[in-house]
C-alpha cells in the first residue's frame, strides 16, 4: 500500500500491524518447536564457530584443538579464554561437545574419496588441516591440562560477582553512559558530538542552506520523543529524499509522505527504499513543503529519535538541535554500529526489514527506533547490557580474573574438571589408555557397535569422544604396505591437476611450455614427451583451477602456426573428474569464492599477425592478449589501435598466412597482484568480503588469488563478465581449492624434503599403481559406510552441540601426512 499525501496513520492501522507481527512471530515459533532451546525463531542467537582470518591456512595442532574443547565445555565462567585461533560465539548456549576420531585417515583420503563423503563435505562449514600428533588423540584430549580452573561452584559465583563490575566497567555502553538509570536528557547528543558525527549543525560549513526547526535552547526529561525515518533515491546530485515518516511518543504515525526528488532519478533503490517510479509519478510534494510540515508538527521541546539519524537529517536538509541516535545508544567497540533490524529482533523481539517485504517501511523503522530509545531510557544502561548481553557476544566476563603473583596457577586435567563440574563424560571406541573413570568408558571394536552404543544412551553425554577405526583396520588388513596404498591415493589426486598438451613445434623447450602455461596458474612440474613423432608435454599444476583454465583457454591455440590441443588424461580413476569438480564448486568452503590470475602483455616481443583475404591484407603487431584471441577466431579485437572487423574464422580458405612470431610470447606472464587492485576490479560485481593472495617466498609477488564475495550473486556476475575481464588481462574460474590448502600438491606431498631422484622414484611408483582394483573399490565402500554412520551420529546430537570430526593424519617414512579437522555447531535445520 502506497503512503498517502499528508494523511496521518490512525491508531487502528498500528494495532493491525502489531497484531500481524505477533501472529508472524507465533507462526515462526511453531515452525521452530524442534529447534532445541533456540526460541523465538532465531531471535536468540545460537552458538557459532569461526576461524580467525590469519589462521585459515594454518594447520590445527592437538594443543590448539584442546583450547577450543576447553572453552566450549567450560567457557569464561570456568576460567577458560577464547582459543587463540578461532572464536566460538555464544558459548553459554553450547549444549554439548562431541568429538569423533577417524583413525588412519589423512587429508589425502578425504579428497581422494571426496564424492563418497557427502555428509562430511556438506554439513561442516569449517575445515582445516590437522597436524599429526605422536600421542593418542583421545588420550591427549582427556589428559590435557586446564590452567587456573577452580572446581568449587561457590568460588565461581563469588568470582563472577566480583568481576561483574569490572566487566561492566569496560563495556562500551557503560563507558559512555555509566550504570545509573537517568532521564532522556542524559542520552541526547551534545553539539560537539553532533559535529563529530557529521550531524547538520547551524553555523557549520556545508549546512548553510538547511532549514531550522523552531526549538527551545534546552529540553527536559519530560520532553516528547518523536521517531523519524527517511528513504532516499539515487539522483544525479546524489541521494535525495523520496519518503519521510514521523511517529509521536505514543507510536502514532503523524506524517508519512512521498516526496518528489528535485533531480532526475538514476536508481530508485527499490530493494531498500521500497520506492518505485510508479509511486513517485503522481507526487508533487517538494522537500520544502515537507520541511514546513515537520516544523509545524514538532513541538519546540521535541527530541528527534532515529537510527543513524544524521543521514535522515541531511536528506531532509533540516537542522534540529535535540536528537537521540539509537545506533549510538546501543554502541559497539571501535565505532561499529548495530543494524536497526538486529536491535529490533533482539531487544523488541520484532521482525522488521524482512526479505519478504519489498523495501523498508519508514513508519515501521521510525517506530522501532522510538521504542528502542524508550526501552533504553526506562531500563537503564546496566540492565540493558545485562538483559541484552547476547548483542555483545553473549558474555559479560570481558576482563579475566586478576591472579595474585604470589599464588601459583594450578592446573587440572580436563577429564577431572568436567567430572567435578558435574558434566557427563564418555569415551566409546577401542580400548585405550585414557585418564577417565572406567564407568565412563565403553570399548567396542567396530564402528557399528560404537555408533549403536552412543545412540542407545537415554541422555546424550555433555562431552563425548568416539573412536572410529574401521577404515584403519581395513587398510591394515587389505594393504600391508601402507606406503604403496598412500602413494596410489596421492597419484590419483595429482592426476587431477595434470593436463597433456601438444603437438608443439619442433625445438619447443620445457621452459617455453612453462612460460605458456603458467598464465593459468602456478606450474609444479613439466615432463616433455619426446617419444612420439611430435613433441607433447605433461603439465602438472599446483592447483585444480590452473588445469581447468588451461583446458578452457589454451586448447586450440596456434603456436608458431602449430595447432595445439590441451586435454586432461583419461584413466579409470579420472572418469568421475567432472563430478568431483562440480562437487568442489558447491563445497561450502568454496561458496562465493572465485579464482583469478592476472595477466600482463609481454613488452619485449610482439605478436605479429599477417593475413590476406579477398585481396585485402592485415599486417599488424601488438602485445595485447586479445589480439592473440582474435587471431584464433574467438572475438574481434583492436590491433595497433585499429578494430579488426573480421575474425580468423571469416578468412577460411583465402587465408594465406597467419603467423604468430615467437609463439612463446603468446602466453601472458603472471603479473603482480595486490589486494587493492583486485578489490577495485571485482567490487563492481558485488561486495568483496575478503581476498586471499597466494603465499610466495620472500621477495616474490603473488601470481594468483582467491576472491570471496558476500553472496553468490557476485561470483555469477563476475563469471558472466569473464570475457570483459580477459580483455583486462584477468582470467577467472570458480574456486575449487578450499582455503586450508596452499596447493593440491600439499595434499599429496609429505612435509619433508626428498631429493629429486627419490621423489621421482616415489612418484613413478605411485603412477604405476594408479589403476583402481578390487582393494580400491572395497576402500570406497568402507568410506561410504563411514560417512553414513557419521551422518546418523550427527543427526542424533542435540541442537547446539559442537561437533568435531578429526582425521588425525599420520607420520610416514617420508614425513608427516596431514589430516583434517571438521567443526560445526548443530542447528535445528541441520
Amino acid at each position: 500500500m502506497e503512503p498517502s499525501l499528508s494523511v496521518p496513520c490512525n491508531g487502528k492501522k498500528r494495532k493491525d500491524n502489531t497484531s500481524a507481527t505477533q501472529e508472524k512471530v507465533k507462526r515462526l515459533k511453531t515452525e521452530m518447536e524442534g529447534y532445541g532451546t533456540f526460541e523465538s525463531a532465531g531471535l536468540s542467537h545460537p552458538p557459532r564457530i569461526s576461524v580467525l582470518p590469519s589462521h585459515l591456512q594454518e594447520p590445527v595442532t592437538l594443543e590448539e584443538l584442546t583450547e577450543l574443547l576447553h572453552f566450549a565445555a567450560l567457557g569464561k565462567s570456568g576460567g577458560v579464554k577464547q582459543p587463540s585461533w578461532c572464536r566460538l560465539r555464544h558459548q553459554r548456549r553450547v549444549k554439548g561437545v562431541n568429538v569423533v576420531v577417524l583413525d588412519g585417515l589423512t587429508q589425502s583420503h578425504f579428497y581422494k574419496h571426496y564424492l563418497t563423503l557427502p555428509h562430511l563435505r556438506n554439513n561442516y562449514t569449517t575445515r582445516l588441516s590437522f597436524t599429526p600428533s605422536s600421542n593418542n588423540l583421545a588420550s591427549g584430549i582427556f589428559s590435557s591440562e586446564v590452567p587456573g580452573w577452580e572446581s568449587s561452584p561457590v568460588f565461581q559465583r563469588e568470582e563472577e560477582s566480583r568481576h561483574l563490575h569490572e566487566a561492566l566497567k569496560w563495556h562500551p555502553v557503560i563507558r559512555r553512559f555509566g550504570t545509573e538509570t537517568r532521564g532522556l536528557t542524559a542520552y541526547t547528543l551534545t553539539q560537539e558530538e553532533m559535529i563529530k558525527k557529521h550531524f547538520p549543525v547551524k553555523g557549520m560549513p556545508g549546512f548553510e542552506g538547511f532549514a531550522c526547526t523552531d526549538s527551545d535552547d534546552c529540553v527536559t526529561d519530560s520532553s516528547p520523543l518523536y521517531g523519524i525515518d527517511c528513504e532516499m533515491c539515487l539522483t544525479e546530485k546524489g541521494h535525495e529524499l523520496a519518503r519521510v515518516s514521523l511517529v509521536d511518543s505514543d507510536g502514532r504515525c503523524v506524517l508519512d509522505d512521498l516526496v518528489k526528488p528535485q533531480s532526475r532519478v538514476l536508481n530508485y533503490l527499490t530493494r531498500f527504499s521500497g520506492i518505485t517510479a510508479a509511486m513517485l509519478r503522481p507526487i508533487t510534494t517538494t522537500l520544502r513543503e515537507v520541511q514546513t510540515k515537520l516544523r509545524m508538527l514538532l513541538p519546540r521541546d521535541a527530541v528527534l529519535v532515529g537510527h543513524s539519524l544524521d543521514n535522515d537529517l541531511r536528506a531532509l536538509n533540516l537542522i534540529h538541535p535535540h536528537v537521540i541516535d539509537t545506533s549510538l545508544l546501543y554502541r559497539k567497540e571501535f565505532g561499529q554500529r548495530f543494524k536497526l533490524r538486529v536491535l529490533a529482533e533482539t531487544v523488541l523481539k520484532r521482525e522488521i526489514q524482512s526479505e519478504e517485504k519489498k523495501g523498508h517501511n519508514p513508519t515501521e523503522d521510525a517506530l522501532a527506533a522510538l521504542e528502542l530509545a524508550q526501552y533504553f531510557i526506562k531500563t537503564g544502561p546496566r540492565q540493558v547490557v545485562q538483559l541484552q548481553e547476547e548483542l555483545w557476544g553473549g558474555s559479560l566476563t570481558l576482563s579475566e580474573p586478576t591472579v595474585c603473583e604470589s599464588t601459583p596457577t594450578q592446573s587440572y586435567r580436563f577429564s577431572d574438571v568436567l567430572q567435578k563440574n558435574g558434566q557427563s563424560v564418555t569415551f566409546i571406541g577401542k580400548r585405550a589408555d585414557i585418564i577417565l573413570d572406567l564407568s565412563n568408558q565403553q570399548w567396542h571394536n567396530s564402528d557399528k557397535e560404537v555408533l549403536a552404543s552412543f545412540r542407545r544412551k537415554t541422555k546424550c553425554p555433555f562431552f563425548s569422544v568416539l573412536h572410529f577405526s574401521s577404515l584403519s583396520d581395513h587398510l591394515n588388513s587389505s594393504s600391508p604396505h601402507q606406503e604403496q596404498h598412500y602413494q596410489r591415493v596421492c597419484a590419483n589426486l595429482r592426476e587431477m591437476c595434470v593436463v597433456f598438451a601438444g603437438p608443439f613445434p619442433a625445438g619447443f623447450s620445457e621452459r617455453e611450455v612453462r612460460r605458456l602455461f603458467r598464465c593459468c596458474g602456478p606450474v609444479r612440474k613439466i615432463k616433455m614427451l619426446n617419444t612420439t613423432v611430435r613433441i607433447h608435454a605433461e603439465i602438472e599444476f599446483e592447483l585444480l583451477e590452473g588445469a581447468m583454465l588451461a583446458v578452457e583457454t589454451l586448447n586450440g591455440l596456434h603456436v608458431h602456426g602449430q595447432h595445439i590441443k590441451v586435454q586432461r588424461p583419461v584413466s579409470e580413476s579420472s572418469l568421475d573428474l567432472d563430478l568431483t569438480l562440480d562437487a568442489l564448486m558447491r563445497d561450502p568452503l568454496n561458496a562465493n569464492h572465485l579464482y583469478a590470475v592476472r595477466l600482463k602483455p609481454n613488452k619485449a616481443n610482439h605478436i605479429h599477425i599477417s593475413a590476406t583475404a579477398n585481396g585485402h591484407t592485415l599486417d599488424a603487431k601488438c602485445s595485447d592478449v586479445t589480439a592473440m584471441k582474435a587471431a584464433n577466431g574467438l572475438h574481434p579485437a583492436k590491433v595497433n589501435g585499429s578494430k579488426i572487423d573480421a575474425c580468423y574464422s571469416e578468412f577460411p580458405a583465402a587465408v594465406s598466412e597467419i603467423e604468430l612470431i615467437a609463439a612463446k610470447q603468446l602466453r601472458a606472464s603472471s603479473s603482480r597482484l595486490s589486494e587493492e587492485k583486485l578489490r577495485e576490479t571485482f567490487s563492481r560485481f558485488g561486495m568483496v568480503e575478503r581476498i586471499f593472495l597466494s603465499a610466495k617466498p620472500f621477495g616474490q609477488h603473488a601470481r594468483h588469488a582467491c576472491i570471496k564475495f558476500e553472496s553468490s550473486e557476485g561470483v555469477h556476475a563476475a563469471l558472466s563478465s569473464s570475457e570483459e575481464l580477459r580483455n583486462e588481462n584477468i582470467l577467472i574460474c570458480p574456486s575449487l581449492t578450499p582455503h586450508h590448502l596452499h596447493s593440491w600438491v600439499a595434499v599429496t606431498t609429505p612435509e619433508t624434503t626428498v631429493d629429486s631422484e627419490g621423489e621421482a622414484a616415489v612418484e613413478e611408483k605411485g603412477w604405476n599403481l594408479m589403476c583402481t582394483n578390487t582393494q580400491d573399490r572395497e576402500t570406497e565402500l568402507v568410506m561410504r559406510k563411514l560417512d553414513d554412520r557419521l551422518g546418523k551420529l550427527f543427526r542424533s546430537l542435540p541442537d547446539g552441540t559442537l561437533s568435531v570430526v578429526v582425521l588425525p593424519g599420520r607420520t610416514s617414512s617420508h614425513g608427516q601426512l596431514p589430516g583434517l579437522c571438521f567443526m560445526e555447531v548443530k542447528r535445528g535445520s541441520s
